[in-house]
């Protein structure tokens, strides 16, 4: 029986300065990029849809900001530059990251994630705007496919802010997320010994594990012989189907290729993936069996 469902309220910023150049459209529309708020509102339903409706997102809050986010060295592009690099598609400015701690001092984040308002936060821009696809903030934050973000013990428990582009799709916004969920698994089942680590086991593919395969990861698919290979039609055996049954692993094997998770579409793979993650209730070894629930809320992970 899948878990009940997980509410995270989310503050949105989407920086989509207006160009001159441009005729004053914001960067997404000079450049036929997609809709911000088009790309939020299709990964919530995706995301719920692959997580048996477990993960339910809400928008707490919603800024559209005109201007460029800050660097972490204190540079910010200007409008018109900006365009005409991307255009001749020019050297953009190093180092690349933002400043994540002006970010979060103008929005709030800390002071709303403190006090409940809001649970994370999503960053949505431009190519080069600097952004982790996650990063994770607060008491004991840990590693979330980037180091934890810096003075941000005070607030009262874990976030995640997350980076998204708006240039591309929700199938790598999927996939950002993700690496988020990776992050956290490895975390929860950190030190334990390789026969008790199931996170270890879901994750095996055939180059790693010949004729053992599992699910994989967001980059491999069970038969995949390099990274983004979701499209391989290569047969290999694998236990991916198991995992459905969680926490009764059988063992059991079949032969699968790239026609089980979408012939390459990268939407269709990750979401096969999500399916696969055990979302039930219970425990197994000390371990909740809805791996959702860290996912979601990382000071879950103990």
């Amino acid at each position: 029986m899948s878990s009940t469902p997980i509410l995270r309220k989310v503050a949105l910023i989407i920086h989509a300065p207006s160009v001159p150049s441009e005729g004053d459209k914001t960067l997404p529309r000079a450049f036929g990029w997609n809709d911000p708020d088009q790309l939020v509102e299709d990964f919530v339903a995706g995301m719920r849809e692959a997580s048996y409706g477990i993960a339910r997102f809400e928008l707490a809050e919603r800024f559209e900001v005109d201007e460029f986010p800050i660097k972490a060295d204190g540079y910010q592009y200007e409008p018109d530059p900006f365009a005409q690099l991307w255009r001749r598609q020019g050297k953009f400015h190093q180092p690349d990251l933002v400043d994540y701690g002006s970010l979060l001092r103008k929005f709030g984040i800390i002071e709303k994630t403190s006090s409940g308002e809001i649970d994370e936060a999503w960053l949505m821009a431009f190519p080069y705007a600097g952004y982790y696809e996650s990063t994770m903030g607060g008491p004991g934050a840990f590693w979330c496919n980037s180091p934890s973000l810096r003075d941000t013990e005070r607030t009262q428990r874990r976030f995640v802010v997350m980076g998204f582009n708006y240039e591309r799709g929700v199938g790598e916004m999927m996939e950002a997320f993700g690496h988020r969920a990776e992050s956290i698994l490895s975390k929860v089942y950190e030190g334990r010994a390789l026969e008790d680590d199931l996170w270890e086991r879901f994750t095996r593919y055939d180059r790693q594990h010949p004729g053992a395969s599992e699910v994989g990861n967001m980059h491999f698919a069970p038969n995949s012989e390099r990274d983004y290979d979701w499209g391989n039609r290569r047969l290999v055996r694998s236990a991916c189907d198991n995992w459905y049954a969680f926490p009764n692993l059988s063992g059991e094997r079949r032969s699968v290729n790239s026609k089980e998770w979408g012939g390459g579409d990268i939407r269709l793979h990750h979401a096969w993936w999500y399916l696969h993650l055990p979302h039930v209730e219970g425990e197994t070894q000390g371990i909740l069996n809805n791996w959702w629930e860290y996912i979601l809320d990382p000071d879950r992970v103990r």
